[in-house]
C-alpha cells in the first residue's frame, strides 16, 4: 500500500501497486512480528470456525434440558452446561458469529461516517472544520462504553441498536485520525500541481488523498474491531444488548456471573473468549500499525 511519501515521488500519484503483490509485501512484513502473526492466525480460525460453527455441532444452543444443569466439562460436554441446561461450548460456537458480526459492522459504520466527515474537515477546512471537530470533541468527552451506553438506552434493547450506539462512537476517532492525515497529504507538492491543471476535488479527493490515508484507516478499524466486541459485550452483560435466549457473549457472561463460586465454568468460557479474541486483535492491530504507520513505532 502506498503512502503519502511514496505518492510524491517515482509512480504517478494515485496509482498503487498490484493488489496481490501488496498482500504479499504486507504478510512478508508481519512475519517478522510473532505476536501479531499469532493474533491474525487465530482470528483467521476464530472466522472459520465461525462460518462452519452450526456443522460442528449436532445441539441446539437455545433449547433447555434441566436435566443437564450446571455439568461440568466433560467428553459429552466440553464446556460443561449452564443453568438450563445448554452446552456452553456449543452456544459459544454460535454466538462467535454473532459477536464477529457486531464487531465488523461497528467498526464498517463508524469508520464509513468518520472517513467522510474527516477527509471534509481536513480538505475543505474553515467553517466545516470547526463544526465537525467540535462534534467531535462532543462525543469523545464521554467514555466510550458511557455513550454506548445512552444511546441503547434511548432507542431501546436490541442487537441493532447496540451496533449503531458502537458505530455511533467509533466516528470521532475515525474522523480525526483521518483529518489529520488529509492535511498531511493535501499539503504535498503534487496535489497543488493537480488542483493547478484544474482537478476537481473529487478527483483529488478520491483518486489521490484517499488511497495515500488508507493505511491508519486499515490500523484503526482493526483496532475498533476489538473495542466494539468489547464494549457490545459489555452492553450485553449489563442486559441492554443481546436477550435470552441469544447466544451472545456478553449475555452468557451476565447469565454466568450468579453462578461463577461454584460453576465457574459458565462464566470462564464465555469470558475467556472475549479476552482471546480481543487481544487477537490488538495485537493484529499493533503489528499492523507497525508495517503501515513505521512513524507510530514506540
Amino acid at each position: 500500500m502506498r503512502n503519502a511519501a511514496g505518492a510524491a515521488d517515482g509512480a504517478a500519484p494515485g496509482h498503487s501497486r498490484s493488489p496481490a503483490r501488496g498482500w504479499g509485501m504486507l504478510y512478508r512484513q508481519l512475519r517478522q512480528n510473532t505476536a501479531a502473526l499469532l493474533g491474525g492466525y487465530f482470528l483467521l480460525f476464530i472466522m472459520i470456525v465461525a462460518i462452519l460453527g452450526p456443522f460442528l455441532t449436532q445441539q441446539d444452543p437455545t433449547i433447555v434440558d434441566y436435566s443437564s444443569k450446571l455439568l461440568k466439562p466433560s467428553a459429552d460436554h466440553w464446556f460443561g452446561t449452564d443453568h438450563n441446561g445448554r452446552d456452553i461450548f456449543t452456544r459459544i460456537i454460535h454466538g462467535m458469529r454473532l459477536t464477529l458480526t457486531i464487531g465488523f459492522i461497528s467498526a464498517i459504520l463508524g469508520a464509513a461516517f468518520g472517513v467522510i466527515l474527516g477527509i471534509l474537515s481536513g480538505y475543505y477546512g474553515g467553517v466545516w472544520d470547526s463544526i465537525i471537530m467540535r462534534i467531535c470533541d462532543i462525543l469523545l468527552a464521554f467514555p466510550g462504553l458511557l455513550l454506548a451506553l445512552a444511546i441503547v438506552s434511548a432507542l431501546g434493547k436490541s442487537l441493532f441498536n447496540v451496533i449503531i450506539a458502537v458505530g455511533i462512537f467509533s466516528i470521532p476517532t475515525f474522523a480525526r485520525i483521518v483529518r489529520g492525515s488529509t492535511l498531511a497529504v493535501r499539503k504535498l507538492e503534487y496535489i497543488d500541481a493537480m488542483r493547478a491543471l484544474g482537478a476537481s476535488d473529487n478527483r483529488i479527493i478520491f483518486k489521490h488523498i484517499l488511497p495515500n490515508i488508507t493505511s491508519p484507516i486499515i490500523v484503526q478499524a482493526t483496532l475498533r474491531i476489538a473495542i466494539a466486541i468489547l464494549t457490545a459485550s459489555g452492553l450485553s452483560f449489563l442486559g441492554l444488548g443481546a436477550q435470552p435466549p441469544t447466544p451472545e457473549w456478553g449475555a452468557m457472561l451476565n447469565d454466568g456471573r450468579n453462578y461463577i463460586a461454584e460453576h465457574p465454568h459458565v462464566a470462564l468460557f464465555p469470558g475467556l473468549s472475549i479476552v482471546l479474541v480481543v487481544v487477537a486483535f490488538n495485537l493484529l492491530g499493533d503489528g499492523l500499525r507497525d508495517v503501515l504507520d513505521p512513524k507510530m513505532k514506540k
